[in-house]
């Protein structure tokens, strides 16, 4: 997977070769795979809640509950929508990132403690 050349010549780990493996861009795709739909997902989110608070105003003040207005509900909606994701990014790096990036690293450091 990684090309050595001869440490006494002052080059180590080819790093390039390593980025260009198939398995290190394995795990970008699938790192990108997950984040950038939630990414386009949220910001829609985001800007549906910006929207409706400046063009909606009343729909976005219709009371729900007592003093809770729709309004409120979405602004608490994106707070829980940040932490959902964040939880589920950390579940899905945990589970399908991590293990593959930790076999990488240790490929590497195995290759250069063999200098």
């Amino acid at each position: 997977m990684t090309d050595r050349i001869d440490e006494e010549s002052g080059v180590g780990i080819d790093y390039i070769a390593v980025e260009e493996s198939q398995r290190f861009q394995g795990l970008k795709r699938m790192q990108r795979s997950f984040i950038f739909p939630l990414a386009v997902f949220f910001l829609l989110w985001y800007f549906a809640y910006v929207l409706l608070a400046a063009f909606a105003v009343d729909f976005m003040s219709q009371r729900v509950w007592g003093d809770i207005t729709v309004g409120l509900l979405f602004g608490l909606g994106q707070f829980v929508t940040t932490f959902v994701i964040t939880m589920w990014y950390v579940s899905f790096a945990n589970r399908k990132l991590d293990p593959v990036a930790t076999e990488i690293r240790e490929e590497l450091e195995k290759a250069e403690a063999g200098a």
